[in-house]
């Protein structure tokens, strides 16, 4: 994992493994946000997969999925609502965590 710290109450990385949870919980992360579809590349784990293990650690999960069509208002909203709702640190993946990055940025500009 390439966790890089955008504030203190969020962070990105790319594609994550349910293995590399246990490492996430230890860093001291609380909630994960998922902005990778399912199914995007062979071998990538759902997020299911992720959630499962994330939710044995007690460890907050949301699927926010962002496509080719880029960040759309529904995903803004889908983070918006998470980082309302979910504690903090949060560690937003996807491929590379590009993705996770501009999410956060439209979100903290909805958020005002």
């Amino acid at each position: 994992m390439n966790i890089r710290q955008i504030n203190e109450e969020y962070s990105v990385t790319g594609q994550i493994t349910a293995d590399d949870l246990d490492t996430i919980k230890q860093l001291g992360f609380k909630s994960i946000v998922c902005h990778r579809p399912d199914g995007e590349e062979m071998g990538q784990p759902s997020f299911a997969a992720i959630a499962a293990r994330a939710g044995e650690l007690g460890l907050k999960t949301k699927h926010v999925p962002v496509g080719p069509m880029g960040v759309t208002p529904d995903a803004v909203a889908d983070m918006v609502d998470a980082l309302e709702d979910f504690d903090k640190p949060m560690l937003g993946y996807c491929r590379s965590g590009a993705r996770s990055t501009a999410t956060y940025e439209h979100a903290l500009r909805q958020r005002g």
